[in-house]
């Protein structure tokens, strides 16, 4: 695994693999998951600390001269079956030292060990108790790939339970659409470098594993591009131009504004899923988190 330092070449070999003979088995292919995070640079100047919060384990990544009364909730992406708090905590150290508040990594449970709606309730758990120490104007949410809708899920399951909602998200190629039924999924397939050719990858697959029997991919909590969107905090959502989730983001950023809410989008030409992972090695990746920074920064008063 030492040759991977780059994004692309690690989405590259995460494809490759996806034809290995004999097949990985899902704790070999946490593995090679868990490398995801080598293409971050360390972003310096940040302390990490484990804790729990509301039952669950966390990862608090606190920056020097973090603002002591703004919060960042971060949810980490890896399609529900991987990624961890250890791959995404680079990214979001980065987004919280640009941002100038400290960040909170909840380690939600995976599938298929865990189904749905697991994740959601731990990450809910999370938010309820981020609730008691900081005012809900002081607090965003901000997540990548899963958990970019995860930032969404939690917020309608907040206003389900009456809870304050958060200031502002911050979706990063989120996956709104369980159904698949985007435009993007098909006509970005050649430039996707993880789920695109030369072996495209079954989302579809990664749905079965999570939803248990009784729950349809189209439920706007599990895909919250059918919900009624409503009254939720203004949105930031950010995606790369070559991502077969594209037009998640695209669409979201539509459906926010049919129902009032206000919504910004971000896109960034030839750039693949999550892009912002490459933080402090590449200029796209590093441009991308100033301007949601900045972004943040006029949302939560600072």
């Amino acid at each position: 695994m030492a040759d991977i330092y780059t994004l692309d070449s690690f989405y590259r070999r995460s494809n490759g693999l996806s034809q290995a003979d004999p097949p990985l088995t899902l704790e070999q292919r946490r593995v090679v998951d868990s490398h995801w995070g080598d293409v971050t640079a360390e972003p310096g100047g940040v302390d990490y600390t484990e804790r729990e919060l509301g039952g669950v384990p966390v990862l608090w990544a606190v920056p020097r001269d973090a603002a002591p009364d703004r919060v960042l909730l971060c949810l980490h992406g890896g399609g529900y079956v991987g990624g961890s708090i250890y791959t995404h905590r680079k990214l979001y150290a980065h987004l919280a030292k640009a941002t100038g508040v400290s960040a909170v990594l909840p380690s939600y449970s995976l599938t298929p060990e865990r189904q749905y709606p697991a994740q959601l309730d731990e990450v809910t758990a999370v938010y309820r108790a981020l609730l008691e120490r900081y005012e809900p104007g002081h607090l965003a949410v901000t997540g990548d790939s899963a958990g970019g809708g995860l930032t969404l899920s939690v917020q309608l399951r907040a206003r389900a339970e009456g809870l304050p909602l958060a200031a502002a998200l911050v979706p990063i190629s989120p996956w709104t659409d369980m159904t698949q039924s985007a435009a993007s999924i098909v006509t970005n397939r050649p430039t996707d470098l993880l789920f695109g050719d030369p072996y495209p990858m079954s989302i579809d697959g990664l749905v079965a594993m999570l939803l248990p029997e009784g729950v349809k991919p189209d439920d706007p909590l599990v895909s919250p591009l059918f919900a009624d969107l409503t009254g939720l905090p203004p949105m930031y959502v950010q995606a790369g131009g070559a991502e077969m989730l594209l037009d998640d983001a695209v669409r979201l950023q539509r459906a926010a504004h049919e129902h009032g809410v206000e919504a910004e989008l971000d896109v960034t030409a030839g750039e693949q899923h999550t892009f912002q992972m490459s933080a402090g090695r590449t200029a796209a990746a590093d441009a991308a988190i100033a301007r949601a920074a900045a972004w943040l920064r006029v949302k939560l008063g600072l």
